[in-house]
């Protein structure tokens, strides 16, 4: 396996309350909005939501490799997670970030061993450890002349 991999996903705004967001590795655009509560539109997925599903969809494929590596069985894994948003004297920035597996496994299989594989892919989840990553800004102007009108 590459050391080394490269993601891209592109957003651009389509409307006056909507966006499209487009990754390289998938065939649908995803519709998103601001949060209802910011004026977004009710019905779509907003930047926050996607950052949660991140999170969720992350701790669920790590969860499935680890578990395969270890040759622990389970049932069904189901990941909630919660965020909240305050306004602090910086802005509006996520105050916390509750992860709650419910882990489901077949009798005979270890308790104990279960919550160490939780812990352990807690631990190695790539996108909550990417929320602590530094940042690189690298914003870019055009500007272009506006076509004029025919009278």
């Amino acid at each position: 396996m590459e050391k080394k991999h490269t993601y891209r996903v592109t957003a651009w705004w389509s409307s006056e309350r909507t966006g499209l967001a487009k990754s390289d590795a998938a065939p649908n655009a995803i519709h998103f909005s601001a949060p209802p509560q910011f004026g977004g539109m009710e019905g779509r997925w907003s930047p926050e939501d996607l950052l949660l599903s991140a999170v969720a969809g992350c701790f669920t494929t790590t969860f499935k490799a680890i578990a395969g590596n270890s040759l622990f069985e389970y049932t069904d894994l189901e990941v909630m997670v919660e965020a909240t948003v305050e306004k602090t004297p910086r802005g509006y920035c996520f105050t916390a970030i509750a992860i709650m597996p419910k882990l489901t496994i077949p009798e005979g299989q270890s308790d104990t061993k279960a919550l160490e594989l939780l812990r352990t892919t807690e631990k190695l989840c790539l996108i909550s450890r990417a929320l602590t990553t530094p940042k690189h800004f690298a914003p870019r102007i055009e500007v272009r002349a506006l076509a004029s009108s025919v009278l």
